[in-house]
């Protein structure tokens, strides 16, 4: 690859603006669901609103990832990973000043179509300008920037909330103008453009198809904005849709000369196993990362504060174990540990579901995330390690980025998926009082004491329901771990 893109005294420009881009994508993600609440309550969003701020997001990013990162090698790194930026701060500066959940959740598509393009420039950009022997440093000290960021972003956010009240959740958004800002200036005025490869095609049917796709299947399992569950023919007819286009473009993606999605990987056992599980495992995740900030701040009645700090210990296991359960990955290979980790993630939310009526932030709900971030711990890194090693050398980069795709779309289908879910089971346990203005993580003021506890408990029920789905699928990303992934045999001790 050429070293045209910066000199030796400007890489570490290069290196700033990769972290700052990338701090952008991860104080969205990380902080977005506890924002959630805030939002609701500002923009008198419903359930469906929530969920429809967060896929509005995922589903660009999720379907347009893979082509953003085709585009940096078509029209030059520094030109994609630019625009995407740009994209990004323009659409951010919306969501700071949206008046209406309708509003916002377009400006947040917009957001994660920039991101598509953002995400993969990021490391990509640090790989080309620095050379082999300085890039390890490089991208680890990116890596540890971004720990950083998805760790501080949280507990940020939630004592801004707390402090401001709920409109301060437009800060969120408004944090991303200096941080882009600054990431543009860097790239501008200190980075060369590199040479785009002439040659190379893009997929943008295939793009459009998986875009489309997605949008009906999210659109068919979450509906219009109504709190109500949707219609079973609306379900029906758009989520069929949704799959009708979702295997046309499995057919355009087996005869494409250039596929953002090349089917061929996917015969390989454990490719295809490691994107199995990855689908499993991160539906669960972000099933409950959404729904469980939900529940505590706008369910129980707890600040945002204190939950980002409930929330802490995964972001710090997760940074700490990563690079040990790396090595141990080299040692026995991915299955053992990517399936301890599954199960050590299924009893965490397991545990979260059975403590849900307690409402104890600190001795039930901390003590499972510590749990979760434990498990993700020897997860992460053997996952990445069981992709990048289960395909030929010169599919590692395209490899990386199917599987961050699965990961996002997971994250996708589980908010539509488990919101109809959520909204089912606090409607029907709600009995009697299903008749008056109460809707899943919101308050409800002038209620009898009768009232609120039958609030209360449709909320525990609802987001147990939730916590016990997701164990199921993360015993399932253990089984699949151990019947697909590399197994190594440890050497007899004399």
């Amino acid at each position: 690859m050429s070293q045209d893109i910066a000199t030796p005294q400007s890489r570490r420009f290069v290196l700033i603006a990769a972290i700052l881009a990338s701090s952008m994508g991860f104080i969205d993600g990380s902080v977005i669901s506890i924002a959630i609440p805030a939002i609701r309550a500002n923009l008198g969003a419903t359930l469906a609103d929530a969920q429809w701020i967060s896929n509005g997001y995922l589903l660009f990013l999720s379907a347009l990832i893979l082509l953003g990162g085709a585009a940096g090698d078509r029209f030059g790194l520094r030109t994609t990973f630019g625009l995407g930026i740009a994209v990004f701060v323009l659409a951010s500066m919306v969501c700071a000043f949206a008046p209406s959940p309708a509003i916002l959740v377009i400006a947040r598509a917009v957001q994660g179509a920039g991101a598509a393009f953002m995400v993969p420039g990021s490391l990509a950009i640090i790989a080309k300008a620095y050379p082999r022997e300085e890039r390890g440093q490089a991208i680890g000290i990116w890596a540890a920037a971004s720990s950083l960021t998805t760790i501080a972003g949280p507990i940020i956010g939630g004592f801004v909330l707390t402090a401001f009240g709920d409109w301060s959740w437009r800060l969120v958004f408004a944090i991303n103008l200096p941080l882009g800002a600054a990431a543009l200036a860097l790239l501008w005025f200190r980075v060369r453009a590199d040479r785009p490869e002439a040659g190379r095609r893009l997929d943008i049917v295939g793009a459009a198809l998986a875009t489309l796709s997605l949008l009906l299947i999210a659109y068919g399992l979450t509906g219009d904005g109504s709190e109500s569950t949707p219609g079973l023919l609306h379900m029906v007819s758009f989520v069929g849709a949704g799959l009708v286009l979702g295997g046309i473009f499995l057919v355009w993606e087996a005869r494409a000369a250039d596929p953002m999605l090349p089917l061929r990987l996917f015969s390989i056992r454990a490719f295809s196993g490691a994107n199995a599980l990855t689908f499993a495992l991160y539906f669960a995740l972000g099933g409950v990362m959404f729904f469980l900030p939900m529940t505590m701040i706008g369910g129980w009645g707890v600040t945002p504060a204190n939950v980002s700090l409930a929330l802490l210990p995964m972001g710090v296991l997760l940074t700490v174990l990563s690079s040990f359960s790396g090595k141990w990955a080299d040692r026995v290979g991915p299955a053992p540990l990517i399936a301890l980790g599954s199960l050590i993630v299924a009893a965490a939310f397991a545990l979260l579901g059975v403590t849900a009526p307690l409402h104890d932030l600190w001795f039930a709900v901390m003590p499972s995330i510590a749990l979760l971030g434990l498990g993700m711990g020897l997860v992460v890194s053997p996952l990445s390690t069981a992709v990048m090693t289960s395909v030929a050398d010169g599919d590692t980069g395209v490899a990386s980025g199917v599987n961050n795709a699965v990961a996002r779309v997971a994250g996708l289908v589980a908010v539509a998926l488990l919101g109809l879910v959520v909204a089912s089971v606090f409607e029907r346990s709600l009995g009697s009082a299903a008749e008056l203005p109460i809707f899943f993580g919101l308050p409800a003021d002038g209620l009898t004491a009768a009232e609120e506890a039958a609030r209360l408990g449709a909320t525990d029920a609802a987001f147990a329901t939730i916590a016990y789905i997701t164990a199921a699928l993360s015993l399932l990303s253990a089984v699949i771990a151990w019947l697909t992934l590399e197994r190594k045999h440890m050497p007899a001790r004399a």
